[in-house]
């Protein structure tokens, strides 16, 4: 593996090792330790730049012409987003500087291309609430590019080191007061997140007035089952929900989360206290 990041963990920083090989050793072990690992310039920012132009316009034109949904993330202010051929060199940059060899080391699952996703933080939304992003059994890698500077004011990532180690549930979680060692990762445009989803964290609010996107490559089950995941929805950028159907239940749901949050926690709470989900495979 040649051509590493600096790469910073939740307290310190990755000393560049004398050999790729050490490298790669003491790589393994903070990510181990934290859950994830965090990669400084490594994705051009001219293009980043103009893929934000790109992901900004197709919102615009998906609100103008009455195609984006009505709830589905548009309330509590999280959508999902698939950013198309246009987000490709960003996948290209992280093969280049060698994160995606180093996250097959780390995943020896990742056996395919990735799924291709954006994170896409609209102005005054609202904190998400602490989430693993898959079963604890079923987990897989993440890697995120800032698309933009990331910062507390845009919705810079919430997330707990180390909480990847052992499965919560929800009400052990909440009792233990896990959620005291969280963090938040502001990142500059060009930077690269990798995690494990089994990483507890959530989306916090962006009070800009401005969208803040962040790129997903995941691999799930090993990655993407398409040939080109790339060329999904004919490559272009398509905007998706997130959490929360775009039907009246799912809208009333997440009207209800919004005006009050404690709701769902309790509910989360009191099923965790009588169930596996999370855990198992079901």
């Amino acid at each position: 593996m040649s051509n590493i990041g600096q790469s910073v963990g939740s307290a310190s920083t990755v000393a560049a090792a004398r050999s790729p090989l050490e490298q790669v050793e003491q790589l393994k072990q903070t990510f181990e330790k934290d859950g994830y690992l965090v990669f400084r310039n490594l994705v051009s920012p001219e293009r980043l730049s103009a893929l934000h132009q790109q992901l900004a316009q197709a919102f615009d034109e998906a609100k103008r012409s009455g195609h984006l949904f009505s709830g589905g993330g548009t309330i509590s202010g999280h959508l999902n987003c698939f950013p198309g051929e246009a987000s490709r060199f960003a996948y290209e940059a992280l093969e280049a500087h060698g994160i995606v060899e180093l996250v097959k080391s780390l995943f020896p699952k990742a056996t395919r291309m990735p799924n291709v996703g954006c994170n896409f933080n609209l102005p005054h939304s609202v904190a998400q609430h602490y989430h693993a992003d898959r079963n604890f059994l079923d987990h897989f890698m993440i890697a995120n590019v800032a698309v933009v500077d990331t910062t507390i004011a845009n919705g810079a990532i919430d997330i707990i080191p180390g909480s990847h180690q052992k499965f919560y549930k929800y009400w052990r979680f909440a009792m233990e007061r896990v959620a005291r060692g969280s963090t938040r990762i502001e990142m500059k445009q060009g930077d690269v997140l990798i995690r494990t989803s089994n990483l507890w964290h959530r989306g916090m609010p962006n009070v800009t007035d401005a969208p803040r996107p962040m790129v997903a490559f995941t691999w799930e089950d090993g990655g993407s089952t398409q040939a080109d995941p790339f060329k999904a929805e004919g490559g272009k950028i398509v905007f998706r929900q997130n959490w929360y159907r775009p039907t009246r239940i799912g809208r009333l749901r997440e009207r209800t989360f919004v005006a009050a949050p404690i709701t769902y926690s309790a509910y989360r709470f009191v099923t965790s206290l009588y169930g596996t989900k999370g855990y198992d495979h079901q």
